[in-house]
């Protein structure tokens, strides 16, 4: 069956074809430490998993509003107002079942083919895959090292052009556990005030997993940025409910009509029960997310602390996120070659930092959400394998 031309420009998640050679690999009977995939290990804390016992039992088992049930969406809003001190209302808010299609509905709304996205290189995957697949013009903002995995402020002014529709942001940031401080957000919204019909999709996902003095804020926070500003946010790496496939936007009402709209063609409406658990999630207790946040940060001073003494690595400490982003441009071999070396050759998983973009040539990324002593088991056996990584570049 042949299909339509403009599958050919839509992408994909590398992760998930890494864990599928990963399970090839265990089903062969090899031992895999999974540091590919941003899943964390956690159980979905009890709270919520019984309020979705209970929401079945009291018959939300059936559809629901397309932008979502007006109880969820009133929380999502107080959530918002609390912890970024805005105004939103209910209607400016939308659930989906996950946050990718706040991305996919985003630019599938606000963007014609031609209209010019600027969007973090490296960065998620998908918001490259989706600016390519409607036929915009994908325009990559370098996320370097040397800027501590940000981006340059005044590379970022020259790259918006009259055909700028669209700015994505992501902050903490996957794959870099990179940090827009609140000097750098009000630094945007100033160049931003001089482009007034360039609107804004900010990823917040990560927005609960900060470490030490590290204080979330939103670019919508700043004067005139509300109205042009859609916040991703969600609840599968806070609450660890990767698998309930829960994520929401926040943005005007008429964008959030549109994406209502988009969402009764694609998939109707998001399950009910689920919804019920969020609210629960969100005005619930908190104690197993501080608790996760604090493993979080151990993990992630003993994976930094484990490259920083492999030969060729060199790696930053994060300020968010679950995710290490090390240098390898020492090793001398192209980013993907290491990556298929350590899962083949030492058993473990990680991703090439080119699956993030052009510009992650010579890093790779690990995911700390897992144990301590799966992680050090992990550091242990690439240190095993790196001389004979040394020894094939040698030949």
């Amino acid at each position: 069956m042949k299909l339509a031309n403009w599958m050919s420009r839509l992408g994909t998640e590398t992760a998930f074809e890494v864990l599928a050679r990963a399970r090839a690999l265990e089903a062969q009977g090899r031992k895999i430490i999974h540091l590919q995939i941003g899943e964390p290990d956690f159980d979905t804390p009890k709270n919520i998993r019984e309020k979705a016992k209970t929401a079945i039992d009291e018959g939300y088992t059936h559809y629901g509003p397309s932008a979502g049930l007006p109880d969820m969406r009133a929380a999502m809003a107080e959530y918002l107002n609390k912890t970024r001190g805005l105004n939103y209302i209910p209607e400016e808010t939308i659930i989906f079942p996950g946050g990718k299609p706040v991305m996919f509905f985003t630019i599938m709304a606000l963007c014609n083919p031609g209209d010019e996205v600027i969007y973090p290189n490296p960065g998620f995957p998908i918001y490259e895959s989706m600016i390519n697949f409607i036929g915009a013009k994908a325009v990559p903002l370098p996320i370097r090292e040397e800027n501590d995995f940000n981006f340059d402020i005044k590379e970022f002014e020259r790259l918006i052009t009259h055909k700028t529709k669209l700015i994505i942001l992501n902050s903490p940031a996957n794959p870099t556990g990179g940090f827009l401080e609140k000097d750098d957000l009000e630094k945007i919204a100033k160049i931003l005030a001089k482009h007034p019909d360039v609107a804004v999709l900010s990823d917040e996902i990560y927005s609960r997993i900060l470490y030490g003095s590290a204080k979330h804020h939103s670019i919508a926070e700043f004067p005139g940025m509300k109205e042009r500003t859609i916040i991703l946010e969600g609840f599968s790496k806070t609450y660890a409910m990767t698998g309930w496939r829960l994520g929401y936007a926040a943005g005007p009402k008429d964008l959030i009509t549109a994406m209502a709209r988009l969402a009764t063609n694609c998939h109707s409406c998001t399950a009910s029960y689920a919804q019920i658990a969020a609210i629960e999630a969100l005005q619930g207790p908190q104690d197993d997310v501080v608790k996760m946040v604090a493993e979080f940060k151990r993990r992630r001073d003993v994976i930094v602390a484990g490259l920083n003494k492999l030969p060729g690595f060199t790696c930053q400490t994060p300020k968010a996120a679950f995710y290490v982003f090390p240098n390898i441009k020492k090793l001398g071999r192209p980013a993907k070659q290491v990556a298929d070396f350590l899962l083949q050759d030492a058993g473990v998983a990680c991703l090439s930092g080119t699956a993030f973009g052009a510009f992650g040539e010579g890093y790779l990324r690990f995911s700390y959400a897992n144990s301590v002593e799966n992680i050090q088991e992990a550091m242990k056996k690439i240190g095993e394998a790196l001389p004979r990584l040394e020894r094939m570049t040698a030949a």
